[in-house]
């Protein structure tokens, strides 16, 4: 059952790996369903957990994929991580979510190396103009749910149908009396890309994402999640949101969600 009672994180804790969402975790297609983004944060943050208590070593997350393979219901759920691929400058772990014994969300994580490579560094985009200045933009005009009301969104320039850039803050904590990785934070908001550059109105079309991919250069830094997003809907019911990630300093990596598409029901 939903906690209503106000809160000022996205989840608690209740047993070694077993949390329960708050009402700020609501999502957006459907408000009794848990929105993605901060559980995507949430598997960064026991993955990196789980690796710290087995001691494995120090490498820098460079990719994660998230698969969702369904409904993500409100109510408590299990985080499951292994190391399936163990290695000293290169490994590879997996996490899983189950509900009610459904497994709903499926990731993958390839961690590197870091390495003192400044003297070939090179090749990114421009950086984004800095969030503080820029008024904050009211995403819950175009989305209900309690995680949307929970974030400060700031656009750069005019939002446009299929393009927008926008920086995104929470002021939630993550887990309540944890503390968190910078990188679990900022993960937390990324998946809130497919929601800021729509091309239909989600009353008149649906376009939920199935999956998102995170590719990182450079570990991100601050309280900010810089997004600079395209999305591309094509001719036979599937989409695509692109996004160049940013942190205070500049671009960071890549960000990808294939969306289905498909027309809301009238009634």
């Amino acid at each position: 059952m939903r906690d209503t009672i106000a809160h000022t994180s996205y989840f608690h804790r209740v047993g070694a790996h077993r949390f329960v969402p708050t009402a700020h975790a609501g999502g957006a297609w459907d408000i009794d369903e848990q929105h993605f983004s901060p559980l995507g944060g949430l598997i960064v943050h026991e993955i990196q957990r789980t690796r710290a208590q087995q001691q494995r070593p120090a490498l820098a997350m460079s990719r994660i994929s998230f698969d969702i393979l369904g409904r993500i219901a409100f109510g408590e759920f299990d985080i499951d991580v292994r190391t399936i691929r163990p290695g000293r400058t290169i490994e590879l772990v997996e996490a899983t979510v189950t509900i009610a014994g459904r497994s709903v969300v499926s990731a993958r994580a390839w961690f590197l190396s870091t390495q003192d490579s400044a003297a070939v560094a090179g090749g990114e985009p421009e950086r984004l103009p800095d969030p503080e200045p820029l008024p904050s933009w009211p995403l819950s005009a175009v989305w209900p749910g309690g995680y949307i009301a929970s974030i400060d969104t700031r656009a750069v320039g005019i939002p446009q149908p299929g393009r927008t850039a926008a920086w995104v803050h929470s002021s939630m904590d993550l887990v309540s009396a944890e503390p968190v990785d910078p990188l679990a934070s900022y993960i937390a908001l990324v998946d809130t890309a497919n929601g800021i550059a729509v091309r239909q109105e989600p009353t008149k079309w649906m376009f939920p994402n199935v999956d998102l991919t995170v590719h990182l250069y450079r570990q991100p830094e601050g309280e900010w999640t810089g997004l600079d997003t395209t999305v591309t809907f094509g001719h036979t019911g599937q989409g695509l949101t692109s996004t160049v990630l940013h942190d205070i300093r500049g671009p960071v990596g890549v960000a990808e969600q294939i969306l289905t598409l498909r027309p809301q029901p009238q009634e």
